[in-house]
C-alpha cells in the first residue's frame, strides 16, 4: 500500500500520531527532499530507511517505487511540508498505484491552503486553490483574467522574491479587492497581513518580505459582475450582440434566447431587432 502521509507544515507539533506509527511502520519512505525528512524522522526518533522522489527524477524513480509496491512493501510518501500530491509531484505516483491497481490511503495532516484560508477572515464558504502563479506569460495571463469574474475566495502559495511582483499584477487584474497575506504559517514568526490590495503592497513596499507567503483573495461581487455585463452590452446593438453568437456556432433559436438572458430583456424583443 501507498500511505500519503501529512506532514507538519512549520510547527513539529502539528504531527499526528498516526502519521509517526505509520512512518515507523512502512518498509521505505519517499521523500520530496530527504534532506529535509530526515530532520522529522530525527525528532520523532523514526529510523525507516529513506528515498529521494521529487519532480526531476519523477519519471525513473516512479517505476521503481510501483515495482516495490507491486512486490508487496509498504511505502510512504511525504513532502518537505504538508499534504503530498498538492503542487507538488505526489499527484503523479498516486495516479500510477491507481492505474497499477496499488491500494492508496491518506494520513491526514496540515496543509497551508486551509489554514491560510481560515485565518484570513475571509470569506471561507467556497474557495479556489491556484497554488503558484504560471510562469509562461500567456498562461498566466489566462489565470488572471479568470480571477475578474471569479466569485470565490482565491488562493495562491508564493516565494518572498516575487511576492510584490505578484501583488501588483493581482491589483491590475482585478483592482482593490480584500485581501490577506499569511507568511511562515504555524511558526514562529508567523503573521497575517489584512487590508485591501492596495494596503497590502504599501506594507510589503516598505517591508522586505521574508518566508515562505499564501495569497487569500476574496471573490468578485455577483453583482458587479453583472452590471459591468450589461454595461459591456450597452454599448452593442442587439444585432451585434445576436451575431456574436452565431458566429461561435449557436443556432439562431439559442442565441436569441443567450442574448435575452444576458440583457434581461424578452425573447420577442430580440427577435424583433435581429429580423427587421
Amino acid at each position: 500500500m501507498l500511505y500519503v502521509c501529512g506532514t507538519p507544515i512549520g510547527n513539529m507539533e502539528d504531527m499526528t500520531y498516526r502519521a509517526v506509527r505509520i512512518l515507523s511502520e512502512v518498509d521505505l519512505i519517499a521523500a520530496e527532499d530527504t534532506r529535509n525528512t530526515l530532520k522529522l524522522l530525527n525528532h520523532f526518533n523514526i529510523r525507516t530507511g529513506l528515498t529521494s522522489y521529487y519532480e526531476h527524477n519523477k519519471d525513473s524513480k516512479g517505476p521503481q517505487l510501483i515495482e516495490m509496491l507491486k512486490a508487496g512493501k509498504d511505502i510512504a510518501l511525504v513532502t518537505d511540508a504538508g499534504m503530498p500530491g498538492i503542487s507538488d509531484p505526489g499527484e503523479d505516483i498516486i495516479r500510477l498505484c491507481y492505474e497499477n491497481d496499488i491500494e492508496v490511503t491518506a494520513v491526514p495532516g496540515p496543509t497551508a491552503v486551509v489554514t491560510a484560508v481560515v485565518l484570513s477572515g475571509i470569506s471561507c464558504r467556497s474557495y479556489v486553490f491556484e497554488g503558484f502563479l504560471p510562469k509562461n506569460k500567456k498562461q498566466r495571463a489566462e489565470v488572471l483574467g479568470r480571477l475578474k469574474k471569479e466569485t470565490r475566495t482565491t488562493v495562491f502559495y508564493e516565494a518572498p522574491h516575487h511576492l510584490l511582483n505578484t501583488l501588483e499584477e493581482l491589483y491590475t487584474a482585478v483592482g482593490n479587492r480584500k485581501c490577506a497575506v499569511e507568511r511562515e504559517l504555524t511558526k514562529r514568526h508567523e503573521s497575517v497581513e489584512r487590508g485591501s490590495l492596495s494596503e497590502i503592497i504599501k506594507h510589503f513596499t516598505a517591508n522586505e518580505p521574508k518566508g515562505e507567503f499564501v495569497i487569500v483573495i476574496e471573490g468578485a461581487d455577483p453583482g458587479e459582475i453583472k452590471n459591468a455585463e450589461l454595461m459591456k452590452y450597452d454599448e452593442m446593438s442587439i444585432k451585434e450582440h445576436f451575431d456574436i453568437y452565431i458566429s461561435e456556432g449557436l443556432d439562431e433559436k439559442t442565441a436569441m434566447k443567450q442574448v435575452a438572458k444576458d440583457r434581461n430583456i424578452g425573447k420577442r424583443d430580440v427577435y424583433k431587432e435581429v429580423k427587421s
